[in-house]
């Protein structure tokens, strides 16, 4: 694919996350994302077959862009804990941005009877995101910046409370203060007292 089609794909992707997170998955429509994207029938059924095509794909991007982004951080030999906020801050921030969530979409989707008796992605997804946390955690635990935590234990406390959170934030107001809480617990599980904040070099 040329250039020019990849950020027309791109677009897509974009306008219609916006609409699965405003609307959910079951009520948007190739004639929705036409609209959001200006583009005519025919210009975007070159792209994509259907609304499920579109919204796997964007969920199979968003799988491979967090697992590509800490591999790379971690080749690139920066510190666990530095990474760990990164990814944290940015949790923070999406678990009550409740217009950007797209947890009643991804309900919704893979409620869809058919989708439901395939090969679950849903869950290999789960999988993928477990493997690059647990990367995370071994390469923090290595470096003596993390605890000899419980590795498994800690990712379902993260990915599950995140994702609560962020269901329950389309469905009712969520203070800031209970996605700081959760972050904040996360990370004093995980990174030792003596590599807080500009201690790392300390035990390295």
């Amino acid at each position: 694919m040329n250039k020019r089609g990849q950020e027309t794909r791109k677009h897509i992707k974009k306008c219609a996350c916006s609409l699965f997170a405003e609307k959910g998955f079951k009520d948007v429509t190739m004639k929705d994302i036409c609209e959001a994207t200006k583009l005519s029938r025919g210009g975007l059924y070159c792209h994509y077959e259907s609304t499920r095509q579109i919204f796997q794909e964007i969920m199979d991007d968003m799988t491979d862009q967090q697992e590509n982004m800490i591999d790379l951080k971690m080749e690139q030999n920066q510190s666990a804990v530095t990474i760990l906020d990164d990814i944290l801050d940015k949790y923070e921030d999406e678990m009550v941005d409740s217009h950007s969530s797209l947890s009643v979409a991804i309900y919704e989707y893979y409620s869809i009877h058919d989708i439901a008796c395939q090969k679950n992605t849903l869950y290999e997804q789960y999988l993928t995101s477990a493997n690059t946390w647990k990367k995370l955690m071994q390469y923090g635990i290595d470096r003596r910046e993390f605890y000899d935590v419980d590795i498994a234990a800690v990712f379902d406390l993260i990915v599950f409370s995140y994702q609560g959170v962020r269901m329950y934030s389309k469905l009712m107001p969520v203070e800031r203060e209970i996605p700081s809480r959760i972050v904040k617990e996360i990370r004093k599980l995980l990174v030792r007292s003596d590599c807080d904040g500009n201690n790392i070099s300390s035990v390295l």
